[in-house]
């Protein structure tokens, strides 16, 4: 899965799912932890939440608040993403689940 941000004006959310190969689970919590300080100090970066599923701790739950559009496709090309993203089948057991949010309440 190729990530396509949508295109439009104002900030952008996300929150999708993780369900890691039991056996990479907790290497990739920390694959995901490791991102979370680096991303919250990029331009256009408002919130960047790593979470696990209460109903299912074996699905790791993710939220990010972006700027604008172009904040987030300037993130998803830094090297440390791109090559989670072309490898992140490596720990997963099925592709990334990602929803697209138009944020209509967002704090300047």
């Amino acid at each position: 899965m190729k990530i396509v941000v949508p295109e439009g004006g104002g900030a952008v959310g996300i929150y999708g799912f993780a369900r890691p190969k039991p056996e990479r689970a907790d290497e990739l919590e920390r694959l995901l932890l490791s991102f979370v300080e680096p991303t919250r100090a990029e331009p256009g970066s408002m919130q960047y939440q790593v979470h696990r599923d209460v109903a299912d701790p074996s699905t790791f739950v993710f939220y990010e608040l972006w700027r604008s559009a172009d904040d987030l496709r300037a993130h998803l090309a830094r090297p440390e993403l791109a090559h989670f993203q072309e490898h992140r089948m490596d720990y997963l057991r099925e592709d990334l689940e990602i929803h697209w949010l138009t944020p209509l309440s967002v704090t300047p």
